[in-house]
């Protein structure tokens, strides 16, 4: 984070998801991939990420849950401050939105997860449900979805 913070020429927000913030919440000691998203994108923000994947030996993939699930409204608000270094904000992408993505994906990793979130209090199941029956409609919009499937994973989760 420091890193970034200081190779990157104007203020932004970057958003950690998946193994970044399970690692970071001590629910795992390693992850292969940095995920993250940037908005607003800093200046320097694409030019800077070869040289600190090199010089870091990381992975960093441009990746967040709403690449692969709709983006849950609201997301931004309640994406969780981690920390400041420079002109950068580090968040934890929204818990939300990252167990959606989970719970599409469905594995067992990924089942672990969301199962941490609701231990940690990080999501409740009934607002989970809320919002994704918000975003149901949107589903479409995501042929890789298999929606029926989808739709009766989150039910059966927040029905626990």
């Amino acid at each position: 984070m420091s890193e970034l913070g200081k190779a990157v020429r104007s203020a932004g927000r970057v958003y950690f998801t998946g193994g970044v913030s399970a690692v970071l919440l001590g629910w795992r000691e390693m992850t292969i991939d940095v995920d993250l998203k940037a908005e607003p994108e800093p200046m320097g923000f694409f030019e800077c990420l070869p040289q600190l994947k090199d010089r870091l030996d990381l992975n960093i993939e441009l990746a967040s849950p709403d690449l692969f699930v709709p983006a849950l409204p609201g997301w931004q608000e309640r994406s969780r401050f981690i920390a400041q270094h420079g002109p950068l904000a580090f968040y934890h992408y929204d818990f939300y939105g990252q167990a959606l993505s989970k719970i599409e994906r469905d594995h067992p990793r990924d089942r672990y997860d969301v199962a941490c979130m609701l231990r940690d209090g990080l999501v409740q199941r009934a607002r989970l449900k809320e919002l994704f029956l918000l975003v149901e409609n949107q589903v479409i919009r995501y042929p890789a979805i298999d929606a029926p499937t989808l739709k009766q994973r989150v039910l059966d989760l927040c029905a626990e």
